[in-house]
């Protein structure tokens, strides 16, 4: 895409971000429980409530529904329940920092969050999700893949991978978050993004990296040309009180977007990549061929996925 010859400054000296409410939404999983690490570091960042929630779907356990009797059923799903309450209390006691709501709830996981997340007003979610490859790699999971498609809010996908153990979290609840990279395509759900990447930065007292992706379809000549005018519209999109305060860098790749930020996240190592996306029911959004879906599952580190 090419730089929008007036474009606006990504962020003012006061980012706006506010980050009140964060829900985490819980299986036990590996990924689930790095990100409730995750989710308790941002909440005592931004002095933020947390609310840690676990559904339980009585579906995935067929057996019970095959129970002798009514009674031996509604004993099975009580101890569905009990045994969920007592393990999300167990989770959130095992470590320092913000102390969490626990919630559990029956019925549909995706439902239940996205339900739960609007009748709180949540500013941020944050989740973990597989990253599965294969046939599986298509797809995020139903869960995360619908929560992040309908959500209105932010949503913070953490990933357990080999590269980013769940090991380099602390005791105390934080997590290292140093360098951000933040890709920009100079629309305005990336400028929304970008305000998100600084907030953070100042938050962690992280540098960030501004990237952009040109097409390379033009001719050689062109992509110069474009190449220059895109690193000067990075530049002049920083605000000045960002200049001052954090640490940032630009650069313009060319290729296929998705590849050139992960390319580039290898090389740059950063801690958090930060992306914006169009909106609710986008087809930005679409499970195919979509930057943000492969970003997610193919990235090294936590994707902060902003809808604009």
């Amino acid at each position: 895409m090419n730089p929008a010859p007036n474009a606006e400054p990504l962020a003012g000296p006061g980012t706006g971000v506010i980050i009140e409410r964060i829900l985490c939404p819980v299986d036990f999983s590996e990924a689930s429980v790095k990100a409730y690490r995750y989710a308790q570091s941002v909440a005592g960042r931004y002095r933020a409530t947390l609310v840690v929630q676990h559904v339980v779907e009585l579906q995935k356990h067929p057996s019970g529904f095959y129970s002798a009797s009514w009674q031996l059923f509604e004993e099975f799903r009580r101890k569905l329940i009990a045994d969920g309450q007592h393990d999300l209390q167990q989770l959130a006691n095992s470590s320092g920092g913000i102390r969490a709501e626990c919630i559990v709830q029956e019925g549909l996981a995706a439902d239940a969050i996205l339900s739960l997340a609007q009748e709180r007003a949540v500013s941020l979610i944050v989740m973990g999700t597989h990253g599965r490859r294969g046939l599986d790699r298509l797809m995020l999971g139903s869960v995360t893949e619908r929560v992040l498609r309908y959500a209105s809010c932010p949503l913070l996908a953490v990933r357990q991978s080999a590269q980013d153990s769940s090991k380099r979290d602390v005791e105390d609840g934080s997590v290292p978050i140093r360098r951000i990279l933040c890709c920009v395509d100079f629309s305005a759900h990336s400028r929304r993004a970008s305000e998100h990447a600084l907030s953070a930065a100042a938050g962690y007292d992280a540098e960030v990296a501004f990237l952009h992706v040109l097409d390379p379809a033009s001719g050689s000549a062109e992509i110069a040309q474009e190449t220059t005018a895109a690193i000067e519209t990075l530049e002049n999109l920083i605000p000045p009180a960002a200049r001052g305060s954090t640490k940032t860098h630009v650069a313009v790749r060319l290729g296929k977007a998705y590849r050139e930020i992960l390319d580039f996240a290898s090389e740059a190592r950063p801690d958090l990549i930060v992306m914006g996306t169009r909106g609710r029911h986008s087809s930005d959004l679409a499970v195919f061929g979509s930057t943000t879906y492969r970003v997610i599952q193919l990235g090294p580190v936590p994707v902060l996925v902003v809808p604009g």
